[in-house]
């Protein structure tokens, strides 16, 4: 790889697209998540609680093979031909973030005493009103789950190289060309593009933290 401007910021738009698509997914994936299972009692509710809590921890590299299976050509899904693309690797990314970010929301909910949720719906509030309601009260925690699950999406690199190829052009982003180029000896390139990363991700989260701050003052 050609180690110029051109590729660096092909290398950080990709890197952008990706995380940022799969953060979208997973946060609106994973905060209905918890919420539905925070409210509401059914059948298998604590083993589905038990999944959540698992999936916080699911390794990187189990996650890539089985999406990988998933995918290949002559997998289940293999006729969508995404395997070695952004797709791939967003899904990889959905499916470690998601369980973070549903597993965050869940606790928090689960803290607001139910009491006020009592008081609330005595009130007449219900449906979209409670949840607003709930959402209102928790917005300090439930930024931080986005937080989290942002950074569980940023820093990976296992599954996404396993089921992105980490092809120039197309599917290499900075995580993925951090590992290439240290193993190429390319060790000041590696730390330029750690550098990048690691300001990237600090201004994403210093991002939220003013709005967190902002809305903890309100």
């Amino acid at each position: 790889m050609q180690n110029n401007f051109s590729d660096i910021i092909a290398i950080i738009l990709l890197t952008l697209r990706v995380s940022g698509s799969a953060l979208l997914i997973s946060v609106i994936i994973g905060i209905s998540l918890g919420f539905f299972v925070a409210l509401r009692e059914f059948p298998g509710r604590k083993i589905l609680i038990g999944l959540i809590n698992t999936g916080m921890g699911l390794p990187p590299v189990v996650v890539g093979l089985l999406v990988m299976i998933v995918l290949w050509r002559a997998g289940p899904l293999g006729f969508l031909e995404w395997i070695y693309s952004p797709i791939a690797m967003i899904i990889a990314q959905v499916i470690l973030a998601t369980p973070i970010i549903a597993g965050l929301t869940l606790a928090t909910i689960q803290q607001v005493p139910q009491k006020m949720i009592w008081q609330a719906k005595a009130l007449g509030a219900s449906g979209w009103n409670l949840l607003w309601l709930l959402i209102r009260e928790t917005r300090l925690s439930l930024l931080a789950a986005v937080m989290a699950g942002f950074g569980g999406i940023i820093s990976e690199v296992g599954a996404v190289m396993m089921v992105g190829g980490n092809i120039r052009g197309e599917t290499r982003v900075m995580t993925t060309a951090i590992v290439l180029e240290a193993q190429k000896g390319n060790i000041n390139f590696a730390l330029i593009l750690g550098g990048i990363l690691l300001v990237l991700s600090f201004s994403v989260n210093f991002g939220l933290t003013l709005i967190q701050q902002k809305v903890k003052k309100s």
